[in-house]
């Protein structure tokens, strides 16, 4: 009884722990604040890291500001995870729900630019994301309630 009490248990920590991805943030300016969602401010400086929960359909939204320079407001880039989409159709369907995408582990924020990079890998080259005018202004008003 003991021993499937142990392996329900490590089933559970298992699923809970593929259910977050963790994410390196940097920046192109010196001391960037950076909000993402409620969560509290951060600060980055050199390499930030943070831990953020996978989605399905949600977004973050970010506020990116540095020094008297105007802020830059988006959604973070996610990425769709494949291997997630195979285990939650082999093994519990309605995961789906809710661990399709995650963060990159990768991002650069240039406030000057007013532009995010990010990538999979530390090797890989920088994707850009510029953010559009229509998500720019629902990170905003997000950020405004």
């Amino acid at each position: 009884m003991k021993k499937s009490k142990f392996i329900s248990v490590l089933s559970v920590a298992c699923i809970l722990s593929a259910c977050s991805a963790q994410t390196s943030f940097q920046s192109i300016n010196e001391e960037v604040e950076l909000k993402v969602n409620k969560n509290e401010p951060i600060t980055i400086i050199e390499n930030t890291s943070q831990t953020y929960s996978t989605t399905s359909f949600g977004q973050y939204v970010f506020k990116a500001t540095s020094d008297d320079k105007e802020p830059i407001y988006g959604l973070i880039p996610l990425k769709f995870n494949g291997g997630y989409l195979a285990a939650d159709i082999m093994f519990f369907a309605p995961a789906m729900f809710f661990n399709l995408r995650e963060v990159y582990p990768y991002y650069q924020f240039d406030v000057d630019a007013g532009v995010v990079r990010y990538k999979k890998k530390e090797e890989d080259s920088w994707v850009t994301y510029t953010p559009t005018k229509a998500e720019a202004e629902r990170a905003k008003k997000y950020f405004s309630n």
